[in-house]
């Protein structure tokens, strides 16, 4: 089962950019969607449709903003909207899936780069997912969190460590989060088996960023430790160019 998170930067955008045509070239199994900033009647399911895949969404109330989907080969047995959260559940941040062996959820984190508002919105928001992830896995063991974090892991995840030591997105207590998480039951499913660096999900659109590869690693397909020994590649494919983001995914072979 190959399973994919993309955060698209809008769904329309991408769709314009060929997506369709990646999607039906990359052949997955599970695409995991963030950021798809449409609500579910203006998506073309019928594109999704054409090549495949059962589709569901979870739109903000704001309108162009936030948004999260999953597309799957595979019926979903169940489909989770939201988190039970109203105050998260307003901006479109988590969509579940659940599958024969494997619940699959996609989930776009809140960034803190707008200011101290948000950033505290954020710190509240991982507190609460923590706790969220870890209770839902007590009765689905088998789960895979896939989706844009806004958050580098270790100073190997990030172009420049030492710039960007107080940026959102690398600050100690985000940093402290993550170790938490994959310390604690959760695995990252792409250092599993990838320790090289220069290893990016995201690029800046200024200052060719993208082209001199100064980017960040904030996309991760997090995978319970009882999937661990099931994790047969793990991969970022940066040639993908829908987006600011690429994509990254996991295979569990089951």
């Amino acid at each position: 089962m190959r399973i994919t998170s993309y955060n698209l930067n809008g769904i329309r955008s991408a769709l314009s950019k060929d997506l369709a045509g990646w999607l039906k070239a990359d052949n997955g199994d599970i695409y995991c969607f963030q950021e798809t900033k449409a609500q579910p009647e203006q998506i073309d399911e019928s594109v999704f449709a054409e090549l495949g895949y059962h589709t569901a969404w979870h739109s903000a109330v704001k309108k162009g903003y936030s948004g999260v989907g999953i597309i799957s080969k595979t019926k979903p047995l169940h489909i989770e909207i939201g988190c039970g959260n109203s105050l998260y559940d307003s901006e479109g941040r988590v969509i579940r899936a659940d599958f024969e062996n494997v619940s699959v959820i996609s989930v776009y984190m809140p960034s803190g780069t707008t200011g101290d508002v948000r950033q505290m919105f954020k710190y509240g928001w991982l507190e609460f997912f923590y706790g969220y992830v870890n209770d839902l896995k007590k009765k689905i063991p088998n789960l895979v969190v896939c989706g844009d974090f806004n958050i580098c892991h270790r100073a190997i995840d990030i172009h420049d460590p030492k710039g960007n030591a107080q940026s959102s997105g690398f600050l100690p207590a985000e940093r402290d989060w993550m170790e938490k998480l994959f310390s604690n039951g959760w695995v990252d499913s792409f250092r599993q088996l990838n320790q090289q660096p220069h290893s990016y999900t995201w690029w800046s659109f200024r200052a060719g960023a993208r082209g001199n590869n100064k980017g960040w690693r904030i996309d991760y397909c997090a995978a319970s430790d009882s999937l661990k020994e099931k994790i047969k590649s793990s991969w970022i494919k940066p040639q993908a160019m829908h987006s600011d983001h690429c994509p990254t995914g996991v295979e569990l072979d089951f």
